[in-house]
């Protein structure tokens, strides 16, 4: 460790960690509820558990993000951050604020906890993915801002590099496009077209340019590339993103009354969403085989490797087969999206994390990398959680082949519940391969225990 207030990217990393293994415990309970819907009802409805599922996933991503910036800036910038106490005063605020949030969301009724926390004042609640009561929202926009704030403060007062300015873009980006969250219009058409521009900005623009800086810092520290290298493939892997991703966000305007040239407009743009994908994974390859050392931290490298790859397979190729609006036209709100999403978000984002956490943890312990015994334990985890989740890919992508077959394809098209008594079986192979995946996250998280010689940083 270069500089001492990195540091304070530890107990981001453990809560990212912590709210990670939460989310993926939801997701299992969701699984159980397909095949078996009275399971723990009324405690936790289905509709809770999605709700719980999908904000810890965005807030463990975010702690992971942020924990990212402090241990990555300090280095990029070539200073002491700016305020370390300020980023571990936020750190305590954001973590209460999302504890009570998921306690709000499994204690009351939704319209209660709207009411409680001041929806009438301005109606934000109520919207998929973005589901957090008002007093979150704010909470939200204040720690984020207070956050940038201590990032751009100590980027302006050092070194200015690629990775760093980069990363300060996708990062200014994100709380810019979260203020859409705040805007909820009683026109539908209007209300879904601005919803995207916090859903899809974020996941298929802003948090590229994270996911792209982060990779370019870990390779860097790993295989002893030339700088300028890395940042000439950034660049371009950059411009590609914000060409394809912010145009291809048409492909989301479906059945929701917007013009039809954003049909085709999104069909066009969105198919070429995999191209940057593609890049990032020959850029991880690429710099990789030309390394100039051998890191002794291997687990680490894998994860980015492993990004690479799966970013491209599940934002990319999966992203691409229900993008073209001829297909998406019977593929849209089926199971292929969910096998699509997950996919996407362990292969662009949750790998990322993983992976700048299997990097810089050793470190903050003052190691270069754990010792060998546990680095073996973090590649089976590896392995584990991403055949785990191809396999859930794969089960999610049947159910919905056959869904779209038996209700929107078919003479005689089933209801809704009909059909899905016809894809059971898909959904408990789905629960099986979440109880490995459920394991090699645990795997992952014992391998940090592990016991073994370790060299020094």
């Amino acid at each position: 460790m270069q500089y001492k207030s990195q540091a304070v990217a530890k107990p981001y990393f453990i809560a990212a960690i912590g709210l990670f293994l939460g989310q993926v415990l939801f997701g299992l309970i969701m699984g159980l509820q397909y095949v078996w819907g009275d399971f723990l009802f009324p405690e936790i409805p289905f509709n809770v558990a999605r709700m719980v599922h999908t904000n810890l996933l965005i807030v463990w991503l975010l702690f992971g993000f942020m924990g990212a910036a402090y241990y990555m800036i300090p280095e990029e910038s070539e200073r002491e951050l700016f305020s370390p106490k300020l980023a571990l005063l936020m750190f305590w605020i954001f973590l209460v604020a999302g504890a009570l949030t998921i306690v709000g969301y499994l204690a009351l009724p939704y319209a209660t906890l709207a009411k409680l926390t001041g929806n009438d004042l301005l109606e934000t609640m109520g919207r998929e993915f973005l589901e957090q009561p008002l007093v979150t929202k704010v909470g939200i926009v204040i720690v984020a801002l207070a956050f940038l704030f201590n990032i751009s403060m100590t980027v302006l007062g050092g070194r200015k590099t690629s990775i760093s300015l980069v990363l300060l873009l996708g990062l200014w980006g994100l709380a810019v496009f979260f203020l859409f969250s705040f805007y909820n219009p009683a026109n539908v058409v209007l209300d879904k077209y601005f919803w995207w521009w916090v859903v899809h900005l974020w996941v298929e623009g802003v948090w590229e340019l994270i996911l792209g800086s982060l990779l370019a810092f870990v390779l860097i520290k790993v295989t002893g590339v030339d700088r300028e290298v890395i940042e000439k493939w950034l660049y371009v892997i950059i411009a590609m993103t914000l060409i394809t991703g912010i145009i291809g966000t048409g492909h989301h305007y479906f059945w929701i009354g917007t013009p039809e040239y954003w049909q085709w407009w999104g069909s066009v743009f969105s198919a070429l969403e995999p191209i940057p994908f593609f890049m990032m994974t020959v850029f991880a390859f690429n710099m990789v085989n030309r390394r100039r050392r051998e890191h002794p931290n291997k687990a680490a490298t894998l994860w980015a490797l492993g990004t690479g790859v799966m970013s491209f397979l599940g934002a990319g190729v999966w992203g691409f087969l229900h993008t073209l609006a001829p297909v998406n036209y019977y593929t849209h709100g089926t199971q292929i999206t969910a096998a699509h999403g997950h996919m996407a978000f362990y292969g662009a984002y949750a790998m990322v994390v993983l992976c700048i956490i299997s990097y810089a943890m050793p470190v903050l312990r003052g190691r270069a990398a754990n010792s060998e015994r546990a680095q073996v334990m973090e590649m089976w985890a590896f392995w584990l959680m991403t055949i785990s989740m191809v396999f859930i890919t794969l089960f999610l992508t049947a159910a919905g082949i056959l869904q779209v077959w038996l209700q929107r394809v078919s003479e005689s098209p089933l209801p809704f519940m009909v059909a899905q008594d016809q894809v059971k079986i898909f959904y408990w192979l789905r629960e099986v391969t979440g109880v490995l995946f459920l394991l090699g996250l645990l795997l992952y998280i014992a391998s940090f225990f592990a016991k073994g010689e370790t060299k020094a940083a």
